[in-house]
């Protein structure tokens, strides 16, 4: 398998990128976009390589790091108001044109990559052919609710220390922390070990939280950032493109957060991945791949 890696110039900023396939080569190659934000290619990388090699039927990818993340350019002194929704856009279609592909691309969105992949087709762009969406929703206010109900059923002490340190902004605390990680463990990853590619995305993020803060906040069960206001409800029906919704059973963002989401799009298919929570593509690699494999070579015919 080859793998290309370059760097898109832009408005005095740079993103960097990974081509995996060739994209001369006659399929439809498919834009993987990660969450966080401010989350790094990493952990999309098991999915990228599969999809791209001979049990995903060649399919070239493409990864990058989005601006302000991983090997990108960063801008740890932007005002918050700097990280917009429409920033991530501009940038998402200055990559596809760079590429060439952009009259003819899958798009694959997890989390806020997802949420990311909406805004692009609600726009109606004449390349997309599809969009899978996994571990996305459709209205912050929805997650918001359906997460906190997570927390509420976590047993104690946990839930009561996390709901605490919510109420006292000390998020930052070990105890915290900790309690975190049994939330985490139950609604986040699944597989054990935890990927080596999702702990590199984590810390890279660490390195530099300033597009997690100033988008999502400090938790991410109350969403203080610009996107806790966030709802495309009301646009979905715009949607022409075949989209993919698909979750873990035990995931953060609940089963009833994305069906709402695959309520509201004029051409869906729904899939619940029952061994998984929030990064299917890493607690179930085999039967991911496979759900979306059919499903973006469906859309291709």
């Amino acid at each position: 398998m080859t793998a290309l890696d370059g760097t898109m110039h832009w408005e005095g900023r740079h993103t960097w990128y990974r081509v995996l396939g060739g994209l001369e080569g006659g399929r439809t190659p498919v834009v993987l976009l990660h969450g966080g934000p401010g989350l790094t290619h990493d952990y999309l990388t098991p999915l990228a390589e599969a999809l791209s090699g001979p049990a995903g039927g060649g399919r070239p990818c493409v990864l990058y790091d989005q601006y302000g993340g991983g090997r990108s350019g960063h801008r740890a002194d932007a005002p918050a108001g700097f990280w917009t929704v429409e920033l991530f856009l501009e940038e998402l279609r200055l990559l596809l044109a760079h590429l060439g592909i952009e009259d003819a691309f899958h798009l694959l969105g997890h989390s806020w990559g997802g949420m990311l992949g909406l805004e692009l087709a609600v726009t109606r762009p004449r390349g997309l052919r599809s969009l899978t969406t996994t571990g996305a929703f459709a209205a912050s206010r929805t997650y918001i609710s359906e997460v906190r109900g997570l927390v509420d059923a976590l047993p104690e002490p946990t839930r009561a220390v996390i709901l605490r340190h919510e109420a006292a902004g000390t998020t930052d605390s070990a105890a915290y922390q900790e309690a975190m990680l049994e939330f985490y463990r139950r609604h986040v990853i699944l597989a054990r070990p935890v990927p080596e590619c999702l702990l590199r995305t984590v810390a890279a993020m660490r390195e530099d939280p300033t597009v997690c803060r100033a988008m999502m906040g400090e938790s991410e069960f109350s969403m203080t950032g610009s996107l806790r206001t966030w709802d495309i409800r009301d646009r979905l029906h715009l949607v022409q493109t075949p989209v993919l919704v698909a979750s873990g059973r035990h995931d953060e963002v609940t089963p009833a957060a994305a069906d709402e989401l695959y309520e509201a799009l004029p051409y869906a298919e729904r899939a619940v991945l029952e061994g998984s929570s929030h990064h299917p593509h890493l607690d179930q690699p085999a039967e991911f791949l496979d759900l979306v494999r059919k499903f973006i070579d469906h859309a291709d015919q």
